[in-house]
């Protein structure tokens, strides 16, 4: 019985470490560090710190502003459904959960999120990498009309270690 559990434990540990691998995976992964973000119009909008979780299956977020607001997320490529999936949280009580992939070589997710009750829109959140080594985060939203309006349109510097 205890080299059964010695193998299962083996085993499932194995299959953990293993279970990230492929190039899907690391999709996101040019978000992957400490950052200053910017607003459109070069003011400082906070920090954002991405790192690597769970055995490298998930990036997790942790934004923060002078302000005071601050929020997560968690990031992760689901394999069943062959695409990326966001959960963000923050602390004025704001969820919202997007899924989608890669786009012409900028992550996209779109999903849902109630603005009122019985009111639901769609957002867009697009994050480009650039060739300096920042990025570009686009966030929209869709009018009933049909046009999108940028909720926040904001680069990401390195912060310098």
């Amino acid at each position: 019985m205890r080299m059964m559990l010695g193998f299962l434990v083996l085993l499932f540990s194995t299959n953990a470490i293993l279970a990230c691998e492929g190039p899907e995976y690391r999709q996101f992964d040019f978000w992957l560090g400490q950052w200053t973000v910017y607003t459109a119009d070069g003011k400082v909008a906070g920090e954002n710190d991405i790192s690597l979780r769970e055995d490298g299956c998930v990036l997790q977020e942790q934004y923060v502003t002078a302000g005071g607001y601050k929020g997560e997320s968690l990031n992760i490529y689901d394999k069943s459904r062959q695409r990326w999936h966001q959960t963000w949280v923050d602390n004025q009580g704001g969820l919202l959960q997007l899924d989608g992939g890669l786009q012409n070589g900028a992550m996209v997710l779109e999903g849902m999120a109630f603005i009122a009750p019985d009111t639901e829109r769609l957002n867009r959140i697009s994050w480009t990498p650039n060739a300096d080594g920042s990025v570009r985060q686009h966030w929209q939203y869709q009018e009933p009309s049909g046009e999108w309006k940028t909720v926040f349109d904001g680069l990401y510097k390195r912060r310098q270690q």
